[in-house]
């Protein structure tokens, strides 16, 4: 059967969002509420609490974002403390629900997030988008702007460097759940009975390099698909047919995806929705412990290419 592009959009363009925003800032008067996550993918620090006081991506936030926008760090507020279960596990909800109530969300309020797509090249907002569907907003509240901050500027879209002002307190919920999850034994399982993949660079899958984790090499069984190939040159998503024709050849029926610690993966959870691959109510699963969390329990590891 042929994938049926969702046409509802988990996209955003540029110049449509500064349509949707025109006459004030983002979060006012049933505007979408803006969420700026840009980020650099570093390796974490050896201690850090719950919110750093120096969140990478933030200098970039205070030099100029859409006016309105929220940054949210992906490191302690998208993702629980670093440790066995992963470098970037899942949040706590409560602490999720902190933070999306500081933002003024509430449980139908339209999100768009965002990163920068030369300091974080779609991941960090596609974790968000992830995280955000995984506290429970529903297919099509929460867009992610195509081609970052670069194509918010390109569109003509209005900068400031004001942070903070008057805003309302959202009530939203966060139970989470609402996306499906993979455990290190049930990826495993997924990588042996249907596919799993891997959205790392190949050079990693292979395990000729390895730059964050202790152990270089990929899950037994895993694909390698790595995330580069889902944006086009300008850092903008790829049309739904190419993104269907890079996955619906390995995206079946219980498949799972996964990288260093679950941020580009996403990217892939978002590509299979994009190419109507994958429809919103069954998405592809992901691991968010992925490699990081697979190699703390001394798994099986796999080096090479596929045989």
């Amino acid at each position: 059967m042929d994938p049926v592009p969702n046409t509802e959009g988990p996209l955003v363009a540029a110049a449509d969002l500064v349509a949707e925003l025109a006459g004030g800032p983002a979060g006012t008067d049933g505007r979408p509420v803006v969420l700026d996550v840009r980020w650099r993918l570093t390796p974490p620090p050896k201690k850090r609490t719950r919110r750093r006081p120096d969140p990478v991506g933030e200098p970039d936030f205070d030099a100029g974002h859409v006016p309105g926008a929220v940054f949210v760090d992906v490191d302690s507020e998208l993702a629980g403390p670093p440790g066995p279960a992963g470098r970037h596990p899942l949040p706590d909800p409560d602490d999720l629900q902190t933070t999306l109530r500081r933002a003024g969300i509430g449980p139908s309020t339209p999100v768009v997030v965002h990163d920068g797509v030369g300091a974080g090249d779609g991941m960090a907002a596609a974790r968000a988008w992830w995280v955000l569907r995984w506290a429970g907003l529903a297919p099509g509240q929460v867009r992610v702007l195509d081609g970052g901050f670069d194509a918010w500027t390109a569109a003509g879209g209005p900068t400031s460097t004001v942070s903070g002002g008057v805003r309302a307190q959202g009530d939203v919920d966060v139970a989470g759940g609402a996306m499906p999850v993979l455990t290190a034994e049930s990826a495993a399982s997924v990588a042996r009975d249907a596919t799993l993949l891997d959205a790392r660079a190949a050079e990693r899958y292979r395990g000729e390099t390895e730059p964050i984790d202790p152990v270089a090499g990929h899950i037994p069984g895993a694909v390698n698909v790595p995330v580069g190939q889902v944006l086009a040159a300008d850092g903008r998503w790829r049309p739904p047919a190419e993104l269907a024709e890079l996955l619906e050849p390995v995206v079946g029926t219980g498949s799972g995806a996964y990288c260093g610690s679950g941020v580009s993966a996403a990217m892939l959870v978002l590509a299979a929705e994009i190419a109507g691959v994958r429809p919103p109510e069954d998405p592809l699963a992901l691991y968010v412990g992925s490699w990081s969390n697979w190699v703390a329990g001394k798994r099986p590891v796999e080096t090479g290419a596929p045989r």
